[in-house]
């Protein structure tokens, strides 16, 4: 038996685009002599399609195209992913079609309401196993976290089931690829039984998923493992498996660069942007920024623009220059002097002191970035380009950011990545050749808003800080836990702080990328108004 794996990128609510590349991956899978072909959860809606769920047409939509793809069943067995609504209830269901037909539907059982996933508020949870016959074998059918637990499996081999199918929509985050093999090969060595791991591929708003579908047999050992962040049709012959690894395992620089690309990529495709602008300081964030898009898009799709002022060193000058210059996008430089002096003129007789005199303050900072962000949504406007915010998740976790004005943009690659792995990033895509100047890796970091600046003017030394956030943020422990750790207790106590008071900043912020296990997203939720300290 003959097994496509089909892992695909669909778009959220694009029912008859989505219909039509399965029907072109069904007709790839029927060239190769393939029994059956395997989608991914919800792959005819696009995952996660929320509200969506809630419209009666797009629910009956999906089900008017299940029954289109049950009448080209005839040559192909297909299991596919989407909204059922039956009995006045909704599921989320796995079809299985064949002989120009559906065959059997099985609803998912374990409906995940954890972090980034919200399924109990759409739909009813299956209590029923479900297996098929297909080329005389049993196929168990389940959906993604059906798997990580072991009832299910358990329920479809009492039926009989001989080979598990999980289909699934499962969001990318470091180390998560090593938690899924380590699932499977349980499920596997516990009920001795092969299972055919099938997950979607690509950007959806903030998340991504990377795919890297697998079919681990009886005993563990996995026989194929697909590539990721990337659309694939693979073939596995069961009567003939392989007897060497077929791997595609990044190292985890490469395996998150991947997905911020991917994320790019989709969220400006799409949603039918015309490329992006990016603030280009001279700085690592808006180098790494720049690095991304123009993987994501091309050369040709990015514009980078560099607003300098007063304090604006000649360094950031050159280094901005050369960025842009090795990347071969279009560069403009735009001085935000002028409007910077207006702004104080207008200012001045509301916010100076008594003599007149405005001694350089926050204020004055952060009119500058603010200066900034005008000059970037107005380009933005006119080209119908998305801005690039640049900020990161260290930044973003302790306010170290200007509302309205560097948080600026659309969309933000770096909101879950770590000062300290900004750095590792740049590295990383300097590999093969010195892209983004090396000055701007090794120099001291700076907002550059007021004379000498430095970002640990205001901050603990970045591998400090990251520590300290991931322990607090990531992993959720106490500050009596932090502290215990080796971190002073002052520096602690300022950055959990800094954290909780600008709740009221994220909440404004661009949707951005999922990289951690807990990002500053859908999955915390921490109230702006509290008083818990």
């Amino acid at each position: 038996m003959k097994v496509a794996l089909a892992q695909i990128n669909p778009v959220v609510g694009d029912l008859s685009g989505n219909f039509d590349k399965i029907v072109t991956y069904i007709q790839q899978a029927i060239e190769q002599k393939a029994n059956l072909v395997v989608f991914p959860e919800l792959a005819l809606s696009g995952y996660p399609p929320e509200d969506l769920l809630f419209r009666q047409g797009f629910v009956e939509r999906c089900q008017q195209l299940i029954d289109q793809l049950a009448e080209i069943s005839d040559e192909i067995s297909i299991v596919v992913g989407c909204p059922c609504f039956q009995n006045n209830t909704l599921f989320n269901t796995a079809v299985c079609l064949s002989g120009g037909k559906i065959k059997s539907i099985y609803h998912k059982q374990l409906l995940p309401n954890y972090g980034v996933f919200d399924e109990i508020r759409y739909f009813t949870a299956g209590t029923e196993s479900v297996v098929v016959e297909i080329n005389q074998r049993t196929l168990g059918l389940t959906i993604c976290e059906d798997i990580w637990q072991s009832g299910p499996v358990k329920q479809a081999m009492t039926k009989g089931a001989e080979l598990i199918i999980n289909i699934n929509a499962s969001p990318y985050h470091i180390g998560k690829q090593q938690q899924r093999l380590q699932t499977l090969t349980a499920r596997c060595t516990e009920s001795s039984v092969a299972i055919i791991y099938v997950n979607l591929v690509g950007g959806q708003d903030e998340l991504v998923f990377d795919g890297h579908s697998m079919v681990v047999d009886a005993k563990g050992n996995k026989l194929l493992q697909m590539v990721g962040f990337r659309e694939q049709l693979a073939m596995i012959d069961l009567e003939n498996c392989p007897k060497e690894l077929t791997n595609a395992v990044l190292d985890e620089d490469e395996e998150i660069y991947q997905a911020l690309v991917l994320a790019v990529k989709d969220y400006v495709t799409k949603n039918g942007f015309r490329g992006v602008v990016i603030g280009l300081s001279g700085g690592v964030d808006s180098a790494l920024t720049l690095a991304i898009a123009v993987d994501a898009l091309g050369a040709d799709q990015v514009e980078a623009v560099m607003m300098p002022s007063r304090y604006t060193s000649e360094m950031s000058l050159n280094d901005a220059r050369v960025c842009a210059n090795n990347f071969a996008v279009r560069y403009d430089e735009i001085s935000i002097e002028q409007s910077f002096q207006s702004l104080l003129a207008s200012l001045s007789p509301v916010l100076a002191d008594s003599s007149g005199d405005w001694a350089p303050d926050t204020a004055q900072e952060n009119i500058q970035a603010r200066c900034r962000g005008i000059l970037l949504m107005a380009i933005s406007n006119k080209k119908g380009k998305l801005v690039l915010a640049t900020g990161n998740k260290s930044e973003m976790s302790v306010g170290y950011a200007t509302l309205y004005g560097d948080m600026a943009g659309g969309f933000a690659p770096l909101k879950d990545v770590s000062k300290e792995r900004v750095y590792r990033l740049c590295q990383y895509r300097n590999r093969d050749k010195e892209m983004i100047p090396a000055s701007i890796i090794t120099r001291p970091p700076s907002a550059e808003l007021a004379a000498d600046q430095k970002d640990e003017d205001s901050l603990p030394p970045y591998p400090i800080l990251d520590r300290i956030l991931e322990l607090y943020l990531e992993q959720e422990k106490s500050i009596e836990s932090i502290i215990q750790s080796g971190f002073e207790e002052t520096v602690v106590c300022d950055v959990v702080r800094k954290v909780n008071r600008n709740e009221y900043k994220r909440r404004q912020a661009a949707p951005g990328v999922k990289i951690t296990r807990r990002a500053l997203g859908r999955e915390r939720r921490y109230p702006i108004t509290s008083r818990y300290q």
